[in-house]
This record gives structure tokens, C-alpha cells and sequence, in this order.
């Protein structure tokens, strides 16, 4: 079992089986198959309804077609090491593209909003991410009304590079940054 980890938190990347875990059964499901302590999550339909788009058509088709590369393609479990909880998750879009940009997104559970969790994760999978050969950046977007996600990106050092009309804004982090 794959996992990195910081001061507070552990981050567990799901397999296809785990996924189809939480799919087929839900959360509870999950986390006792991991043996966590069991949650009680409170998603906010605009969120719950990202999870399960997330789920449908892209978590369980790529880990399926991608087994060797899955960490790129799923849901990495934020866990609370000292109350061994899940509370949150992050992930990539996928593998890096061509100019080793790798995409990354991230949830935490309403419960567990606004105490540093969501700064620490992104800290520590952006390090882990731009480790590796050949990535260059870590890009997230998010909604510029979304001031406290800005703000996380801001703490992790990532700087805007675009914004949309309709107020979707665009963050990097450099290699070059980070170090």
C-alpha cells in the first residue's frame, strides 16, 4: 500500500478496487476496508455532484485502463493521522502532459474546512508530484469566487497565469518555486 505523508495528515492514492469499493458500496464501505475510523461526511451538492462525475467517467475507467500508472488517474484519500479519519480527497487529471504540467484538485469535508488540512495536502502532494522526472509544474484552477481555495494556493506559493470570463482562474506552481 502506496501512501506519503506529513506531520498531520497521510495520503493513501485508491486503487480501481478501492474505487469500485466506494462506488458500489459508499464510504463506510471504504473506510472500513481501509481501516479507518468511519466518517461522517457532509458534501455540498455542487461537490457531491463533481465526486460522482469524478467516479463515473474518470476514476474507474482510467485506474481500469492505467493499472501501473493509477496514482494519476484517482482519488488520494486525505487522512488525519491522529484520528486515523478520511477527510478529504486530491487528486491529479490524469498523467503529466507534455511539458510535464501534472493538473491536481482537491476536497475537504465541510467538518475540516479552515484548519490548514487542505494547504498541508496540496504542500505535500505538490512536493511529492514535482519530485518526480520530468514534472515541471502543478497547476489547479478554481473559481475566483472560491476565496479560501485561492487562498490555500496562494500559502503554497502557486501564482495565477490566466483567469476566464467566467471568473475560472488558473494557478501554477514551478518546479523552480518550489525548491
Amino acid at each position: 500500500m502506496f501512501f506519503i505523508e506529513s506531520e498531520r495528515l497521510k495520503m493513501q492514492p485508491l486503487t480501481h478496487q478501492q474505487l469500485q469499493i466506494l462506488h458500489n458500496s459508499g464510504r463506510h464501505a471504504l473506510e472500513e476496508s481501509l481501516g479507518l475510523t468511519l466518517s461522517n461526511w457532509q458534501v455540498d451538492e455542487f461537490y457531491q455532484k463533481e465526486i460522482d462525475d469524478a467516479m463515473i467517467n474518470f476514476w474507474l475507467p482510467k485506474t481500469l485502463a492505467n493499472p501501473d500508472q493509477f496514482i494519476w488517474y484517482t482519488d488520494w484519500e486525505i487522512i488525519l493521522k491522529a484520528e486515523n479519519l478520511a477527510i478529504g480527497g486530491m487528486g491529479f487529471n490524469g498523467e503529466p502532459n507534455d511539458l510535464g504540467e501534472a493538473e491536481a484538485g482537491y476536497m475537504i469535508e465541510e467538518g475540516h474546512q479552515g484548519k490548514g488540512y487542505a494547504t498541508e495536502a496540496l504542500k505535500l502532494m505538490s512536493h511529492w508530484a514535482l519530485g518526480k522526472e520530468g514534472i515541471n509544474s502543478v497547476i489547479v484552477h478554481t473559481y475566483e469566487s472560491n476565496l479560501p481555495s485561492v487562498r490555500i494556493l496562494e500559502k503554497c506559493c502557486f501564482k495565477q497565469f490566466k483567469r476566464t470570463d467566467e471568473g475560472l482562474l488558473s494557478f501554477r506552481l514551478n518546479n523552480d518555486q518550489y525548491r
